[in-house]
């Protein structure tokens, strides 16, 4: 959603979550926001992530997770490594990290550049 200003040029952007599509992603169900914005330079998605995300990595993106809310004992693997997770926990996740979820949580998942799901890899 777009509003304009006096000039004729786009002002802001809404996301409405609840009215965009959910799209099958390998951490479980992604809404993504912002896609078709093409002079922001990134997206962002809210993310249902089941208990079986797959592990995956980007050559280009960088992802932002806020923990939106999550059960006892969810984790994020990183590399070789396990953080433990909790609601209002920011993780920025670089260009090459392997990543998966680790229990079921929602996550807002921030993009930059946009997301590309070219750049999603799989050993």
């Amino acid at each position: 959603m777009t509003s304009d200003d006096a000039a004729g040029r786009v002002g802001y952007e809404v996301v409405d979550f609840d009215r965009i599509a959910a799209v099958a992603c390998p951490c479980g169900e992604s809404r993504r926001g912002l896609a078709e914005a093409a002079d922001i330079p990134l997206t962002i998605h809210r993310v249902a992530i089941s208990a079986d995300a797959r592990l995956h990595y980007h050559k280009r993106l960088t992802e932002i997770y806020y923990i939106l809310d999550c059960q006892p004992g969810a984790q994020l693997q990183l590399d070789d490594e396990q953080l433990a997770l909790r609601p209002g926990m920011c993780v920025a996740i670089r260009p090459g990290v392997r990543h998966r979820a680790i229990g079921e949580m929602t996550v807002l998942n921030i993009v930059v550049p946009k997301f590309d799901p070219q750049d999603e890899w799989f050993d």
